[in-house]
């Protein structure tokens, strides 16, 4: 056994914690749990979680400097349910070394105002409160909607047979893009990927319910826990072409 009690803090700033994940953690020892969100170019928004207030995944605390923009500038009225990009204000770089391109994308003046824009995007609640979507380089274009992986994988790991999920968009004549991804399941388990799409229909909307999971004995990640994308569609469309 490992003695706990002398740990105050946890922070996480590679990968968001889900509910489950704080909650487990909890159990252990009475954690104050930070999730951080931001970049090398700025922060964004935290989460604290404490045992009597267990934050959902997923939704953060506006940093002061934090805006929600949409893609013609406007910034995102609260609780419209619209979407938009996360801008991150205050001390924003000067821009990235010996590449303009880069820097006019990411880095832009909206009245008056320099942001950083990491390429995030994200929901304002009523409250004030951030809603984080994903990334808009990973978007999935389906029928004409737009699906973010981290809500399908959030979904899927909801069940209690798995242990990670990475979900990407696949090429698709009729959709442009079907939603797809990999499961990895906890040591001991067995769930048929059908039983997992079933189970995702109960918490997602249909448009964004995965057309095909395909079972791994290990999802990729970076060191820090982020989420390799490039790999997973490599290993989907290794299994579509029958290898």
């Amino acid at each position: 056994p490992v003695d706990l009690s002398s740990v105050r803090y946890i922070i996480s700033s590679g990968v968001m914690w889900t509910r489950e994940v704080k909650e487990a953690l909890l159990e252990w020892n009475d954690f104050t749990l930070i999730d951080a969100m931001g970049s090398s170019e700025g922060s964004m928004g935290t989460q604290v979680t404490t045992r009597g207030n267990v934050g959902e995944t997923a939704k953060f605390a506006m940093g002061p400097a934090t805006k929600v923009f949409t893609e013609e500038g406007r910034e995102v009225v609260p609780g419209s349910g619209e979407a938009g990009m996360v801008a991150a204000g205050g001390a924003v770089p000067i821009g990235y070394y010996k590449d303009e391109k880069k820097s006019r994308t990411t880095f832009r003046e909206i009245g008056g105002v320099r942001y950083s824009f990491p390429g995030d995007w994200a929901r304002v609640e009523a409250d004030g409160t951030l809603t984080l979507l994903g990334r808009g380089s990973n978007c999935i274009n389906t029928a004409g909607e737009k699906v973010y992986p981290e809500e399908v994988e959030e979904a899927v790991k909801a069940h209690e047979d798995v242990f990670d999920c990475l979900v990407v968009g696949v090429d698709d004549e009729r959709f442009g893009q079907r939603v797809t991804g990999v499961v990895s399941l906890h040591p001991g388990r067995e769930v048929a990927p059908e039983d997992l799409i079933r189970f995702t229909k109960t918490r997602l909307a249909g448009y964004k319910v995965p057309k095909q999971l395909f079972l791994v004995d290990r999802v990729e990640r970076a060191p820090n826990g982020k989420a390799d994308y490039k790999w997973a569609r490599a290993a989907i469309e290794e299994r579509l072409a029958g290898r």
